[in-house]
């Protein structure tokens, strides 16, 4: 969804946070690297992990978008207005919103980019990085003499970003990729600092449709009277259909994977819970994303587990497996197949 391979830096600068405002520095000079390794070096830490980052997001505020902080913000660094003052305004608003004592200090890194790749459309983009962890690594200093010794520093690398967002300067209120892997204890920035919702295009809809499907069809046939054949037959068609497919549309859904009138029936109630739990009004028909089909395939692996002896995988025909019970109570699969592989 999301391409890089063209994307390059304009504008980066940092600023030290701290909980303790004594301890905050902002600084008035935008970073210039001095040669393409350290452009690359710095594409592999800040712009790598959006690589596999597919939820989408953007911008919300309950009253205009317009009172959004940080909407405005990016808005005005997107129209050229001075990047040092805003990225300083950035700072401020996030200082503002770290309320919780457990907030971790750490440095904010605000990189603008040019030719970020969306759906085969450049954009101008904004990342918005809090990186409160960091990697120890080792110096080694060698001098004419054959004489050595090791520095021990701790500094910033490849591993994951502790809290980020891209903001792709696409259709406002613009499209954003969030990283979050700190504690829930403090969830402050994508509820707080960012305030967003779950975007409403094809990548969601897509991931949150698989998600309400796997959903519905493992609570319906969770009792035990019911085959989990059964069960696997329509997971496979459920994901075959999205795999196979460039685009959904709900009543073709239901015909080629339902079928039943009152499974259907069950299917669309469910789904007005589901889009109500979740807070996401899922379309009826839209284009279908790859990216969404491949994350969601793990969780559409159809494995019937027997005793603690098999597994049985069933990806294909349902009809060529038969679940009997012999005379003596015990339970059986009959499988038949064309050739061994």
């Amino acid at each position: 969804m999301i391409n890089f391979n063209e994307t390059t830096i304009s504008d980066l600068i940092f600023h030290r946070f701290s909980m303790d405002e004594n301890n905050c520095i902002e600084n008035n000079n935008l970073y210039e690297y001095q040669n393409e390794e350290e452009e690359n070096i710095l594409r592999k830490i800040f712009i790598k992990p959006f690589t596999s980052n597919f939820t989408t997001f953007e911008f919300k505020h309950d009253i205009d978008i317009s009172l959004n902080p940080l909407f405005q913000l990016s808005k005005f660094i997107y129209e050229d207005e001075n990047f040092i003052d805003k990225s300083k305004e950035i700072f401020t608003h996030l200082k503002n919103v770290s309320k919780h004592p457990n907030i971790k200090d750490g440095d904010l890194f605000i990189i603008k980019y040019n030719d970020v790749k969306l759906d085969n459309i450049y954009y101008e983009a904004l990342g918005i990085y809090k990186i409160e962890n960091k990697e120890s690594y080792i110096e080694i200093i060698q001098d004419n003499r054959g004489k050595g010794k090791l520095n021990f520093r701790k500094g910033i690398g490849e591993r994951l970003l502790d809290k980020a967002c891209l903001i792709i300067f696409n259709k406002k209120p613009y499209t954003i990729s969030i990283i979050d892997n700190g504690s829930k204890e403090t969830d402050y920035w994508k509820n707080e600092f960012l305030n967003v919702i779950s975007k409403n295009d094809s990548i969601n809809n897509t991931d949150q449709f698989l998600s309400l499907t796997k959903s519905f069809i493992n609570k319906k046939y969770s009792e035990p009277n019911i085959s989990k054949v059964e069960k696997s037959a329509l997971l496979n068609k459920s994901y075959d259909f999205f795999k196979n497919k460039e685009s959904f549309d709900i009543k073709e859904f239901e015909e080629e994977v339902m079928k039943d009138s009152n499974i259907i029936e069950e299917f669309n109630e469910y789904k007005k819970n589901y889009e109500k739990n979740h807070h996401f009004k899922l379309n009826n028909d839209f284009k279908i994303a790859t990216e969404a089909v491949k994350k969601q395939s793990q969780f559409f692996k159809s494995k019937i587990k027997l005793d603690k002896n098999f597994d049985i995988y069933v990806h294909g025909d349902s009809k060529l497996i038969q679940r009997g019970i012999e005379s003596d109570g015990r339970k059986y699969y009959k499988i038949y197949y064309k050739e061994e592989l």
